[in-house]
């Protein structure tokens, strides 16, 4: 390819993350990010629905592996958003070498951990399951459900890297055509292998983890076809280059990693979390489990809008805490946060109004929509809450500033979940299970309120010195 063509592509791209007014960039990145992740989300409600069909059990099944597939996202996402906020200040400075340093390091990495993951996982299966809250009535389905999602993450760590890399340049839209691909082939190949094939909650994994791989295999092909301003080479691993001589590999994972260590905690703490959530709802039974796995996707669902709006902030707030565009940095903020609520707000109005034909409709269990509709209305009140709590993660995280990104990321499913879900229960029997979420969202929304303020405080007097 001819220096001069790449120097002015990436010229090009710079001068847009800086230059670009930021509601018309967020915008533009955010969109094509809230889609795939509505896509994604809308996949998994229907996974959950099409699982559902086989019964409670394996749809408490389902439940039962989304703390141990937020572990191997937690592994991508540390990786991913790790590199992700490095890559969008190193790009913001014009250290075109050095992110893609960062990004190689990050992608390789993450495919180690996800093989050690699979084998571990593969070797473990029942051993896991029970570990996570799983009866021994659920244990079956989870069992095999889980032996095949294990085998699916190198890819699904990979992947999350290269998602969050090309994020991180500005290019939502190639990350969007990847995951959407995959899950929306995964709506048609969940009916073929469960019901035709008479596979059941087995074919439903083989599904998820075909679908992981072509998502993988092409978000690697914009990588291959040099369509990212990073390269993603193994020689960057073992050699120090020119321009960046003390980014030899370990330096670079340990700055990886402990960027990343917010989404660490906020995964990592989902995964226990949730483990905690379905040993106490299963003390009520299967049903119970079933509900609160349908009321988490159908938030995730909700909260994919905010995570994408988020996402598309998070490269243009890097990039111009870089170029020390700090002005630009607060305006993104509040765009942000506007925009995210209001979207919020209207999603949780509608869905509250249809809930209980809502989660019927992916189990028609009079004792699941009981749990169900009580505890999804509950987490509906503090929805729009998350514009707050997510946006100030996120304005922490991208600006470097990584301790306080990871004190807010331990908030809302660590600090502040685990003793809800520990205590309520004692007092408030199934009702304090149900609504441990939304307590715990309220305080998570309180405590992120000072930071916000804190940094602006801060970096407008930079501005003005």
């Amino acid at each position: 390819m001819n220096p001069q063509k790449t120097e002015s592509k990436e010229n090009l791209q710079y001068n847009k993350m800086i230059n670009t007014p930021v509601w018309k960039l967020i915008s533009t990145l955010a969109v094509p990010t809230i889609i795939s992740m509505l896509v994604t989300s809308i996949y998994n409600m229907a996974d959950t629905y099409f699982v559902s069909q086989l019964g409670t059990e394996a749809s408490a099944a389902v439940g039962i592996m989304f703390p141990v597939m937020s572990i191997i996202q937690a592994c991508g996402f540390t990786l991913g958003m790790g590199s992700s906020s490095l890559i969008s200040r190193k790009l913001g400075e014009r250290k075109n070498e050095e992110a893609s340093v960062i990004a190689s390091s990050g992608f390789f990495t993450a495919l180690v951990i996800g093989l050690i993951v699979a084998l571990v996982g593969v070797c473990f299966t029942d051993k896991i399951m029970i570990l996570v809250g799983s009866s021994q009535t659920i244990l079956p389905f989870a069992v095999k459900y889980a032996f095949v999602i294990f085998l699916g993450a190198p890819f699904m760590c990979a992947s999350f890297v290269m998602n969050n890399v090309l994020r991180s340049e500005g290019k939502a839209t190639f990350s969007m055509i990847a995951l959407t691909s995959g899950s929306i082939l995964n709506l048609f190949l969940d009916p073929v292998f469960i019901f035709k094939l008479d596979l059941g909650i087995f074919g439903a994994a083989v599904a998820t983890v075909i679908c992981q791989i072509i998502s993988f295999s092409i978000l690697l092909y914009w990588f291959l076809r040099k369509k990212a301003i990073c390269s993603l080479k193994i020689r960057y691993i073992f050699t120090k280059n020119k321009t960046a001589k003390e980014f030899s590999y370990w330096p670079v994972i340990f700055l990886i990693v402990s960027t990343g260590f917010p989404s660490l905690c906020r995964q990592g703490l989902s995964s226990i979390s949730t483990i905690l959530l379905n040993r106490t709802a299963v003390g009520y039974g299967d049903a119970a489990v079933a509900g609160m796995a349908i009321v988490t996707r159908v938030v995730m669902f909700i909260a994919s809008v905010m995570i994408g709006i988020g996402q598309g902030f998070s490269p243009v707030s890097g990039y111009n805490f870089g170029a020390k565009r700090y002005d630009r940095v607060k305006e993104a903020f509040r765009f942000t946060i506007i925009s995210s609520f209001i979207l919020l707000t209207a999603f949780s109005a509608v869905i509250w109004m249809v809930a209980p034909e809502l989660v019927r409709a992916i189990r028609n269990d009079p004792a699941v929509v009981a749990v169900g509709v009580v505890a999804l209305r509950f987490q509906l009140c503090l929805m729009p809450s998350h514009s707050i709590i997510i946006s100030t993660n996120m304005l922490m995280q991208s600006t470097g500033h990584v301790k306080k990104a990871a004190f807010l990321s331990c908030n809302r499913q660590g600090i502040f979940f685990i003793p809800t879900i520990l205590i309520l229960p004692t007092f408030m029997g199934i009702l304090g299970v149900e609504i441990a979420q939304t307590v715990a969202d309220f305080l998570s929304m309180i405590a992120a309120i000072p930071y916000f303020i804190w940094f602006f405080k801060k970096y407008d007097q930079k501005s003005l010195g």
